[in-house]
């Protein structure tokens, strides 16, 4: 944890300098995949320069986007600190420091607000390559180092994953379907620290993104498989609960939504550990580096408290995965209509009594909580041979593309509300199903509720 008296030596050595410029705010430039626009931040060789700086029609349209999201939520901090940064970016020097001690004031805790804020002072008069690099902070003791060197790491990530969407109109390819009632999909892309937030546009319509977030991380990068390893797990999951901040020590500072981890998928893999949740800050900070957690998403407690109006527990699904798998609108579309005949002929081939065909859509790895393949094909066709008649319908259905599955053998988790009646029994049930597509048919891989 970052102690407070060096921080505040920090920043006040920051403040007391006269002579920088901020090169970058990272030792290396963006890769071209994500802003090809928008090259390190370099300060004008003059005033007269600074004068005559014209904001090109890319940056023009990352401040609109900031503009946007300042007004939507003035608490928007990131949005603040990034702004603040494209203003010096493009010339705007005093703007950008105006920017900047606003929000210092605002958000008083935001160290990396405050470090920026030191360098764009700085800027007036000199140059150095990388905040925090003056040559006044040369004597810095190893522990005040490695706080600048992760005050410099969330910089990178927080701009890096922002500007990632900037000009991106695909959508993210586990999130298929959202059924009628469930309003917010979350999507955690761990390689750039994002957290995206989608709203469920309706029947046929892609989803459309509404917000976006900094997410902190386990500190040991990789898919989770074991209770203590720190890493964050990949996969689809479902809000179980909420937990407010006076139930929990400080460490989760305003809240806590804990996620079902580990999930049908994972206990099937072996996987072992829980208490996976998205949660805030601990308050006497604003914000964490990149990788800082024991494996799991940290927001704000700013920004919990927003991203709590999208989240209803036991429907929200958040989707982890180690980076986003983006397709255009029309494959979105194809794979929906593919998916959906899927579990339509699965439904068929039950309410027909049809055992041969309706045992075929079952993989030979089946797995339920009761039983595998040969099991359940024993047990459904003792079910059936006491059937007259079966009426079974499907709603609310969720279909959800599980990450980090071989794409020639994709997997999707499908939620749903099962209506059943029959010459012997009647009943709704909260149903999940996993399916696996093996050489080109979907099958079930697994089966049980929800």
């Amino acid at each position: 944890m970052i102690k407070r008296l060096i921080i505040a030596v920090v920043i006040i050595s920051l403040f007391g300098l006269t002579g920088a410029k901020v090169g970058a705010l990272w030792t290396q430039q963006p890769p071209a995949d994500i802003a090809p626009h928008l090259s390190p931040l370099s300060a004008p060789a003059s005033r007269q320069a600074i004068k005559k700086a014209q904001i090109d029609p890319q940056s023009q349209v990352f401040l609109d986007r900031l503009n946007t999201r300042l007004q939507n939520n003035p608490e928007d901090f990131e949005a603040s600190l990034l702004k603040g940064l494209l203003l010096f970016q493009t010339g705007r020097l005093v703007d950008a420091i105006a920017e900047l001690k606003i929000l210092t004031r605002r958000a008083p805790k935001f160290r990396l607000a405050h470090l920026v804020l030191g360098d764009l002072l700085l800027a007036r008069f000199d140059q150095v390559n990388s905040i925090g690099t003056s040559v006044l902070l040369g004597k810095m003791s190893s522990d005040q180092e490695q706080q600048i060197k992760q005050l410099k790491n969330e910089a990178k990530a927080r701009l890096q994953g922002y500007l990632s969407l900037i000009d991106s109109v695909d959508v993210p390819r586990a999130l298929l379907t959202l059924s009628h009632d469930t309003e917010y999909a979350l999507v955690v892309d761990k390689n750039k620290n994002r957290l995206y937030v989608y709203r469920n546009s309706g029947p046929g319509l892609p989803p459309e993104l509404v917000d976006d977030f900094y997410v902190v991380l386990g500190k040991k990068t990789g898919d989770k498989s074991r209770e203590g390893d720190l890493k964050t797990p990949n996969g689809v999951y479902f809000v179980t609960s909420y937990l407010p901040d006076e139930k929990l020590p400080p460490l989760y500072g305003s809240g806590a939504f804990p996620v079902n981890y580990p999930n049908e998928y994972d206990h099937r893999l072996q996987k072992t550990g829980n208490g996976i949740w998205l949660h805030g800050t601990d308050k006497s900070l604003y914000s964490r580096p990149p990788l800082d957690s024991e494996g799991c998403v940290v927001l704000t407690n700013e920004e919990f408290t927003r991203i709590s109006q999208y989240v209803t527990v036991s429907r929200t699904p958040i989707i982890i995965s180690e980076s986003v798998d983006w397709i255009s609108s029309r494959e979105w579309l194809d794979q929906n209509i593919e998916v959906q005949a899927a579990l339509e002929t699965w439904r068929y081939n039950w309410e027909q009594s049809d055992v041969k065909a309706y045992l075929e859509m079952y993989s030979q790895n089946f797995w339920s909580e009761k039983y595998d393949r040969r099991g359940w094909g024993i047990y459904k066709k003792q079910v059936f041979s006491g059937k007259k008649f079966q009426k079974i319908d499907i709603s609310d259905i969720s279909i959800l593309t599980y990450p980090g599955i071989d794409k020639n053998q994709p997997m999707i988790v499908a939620n749903f509300i099962q209506h059943y009646r029959s010459n012997n029994f009647n009943g709704n049930l909260h149903k999940r199903l996993y399916m696996v597509k093996e050489q080109g048919a979907w099958k079930v891989l697994y089966e049980g509720r929800q």
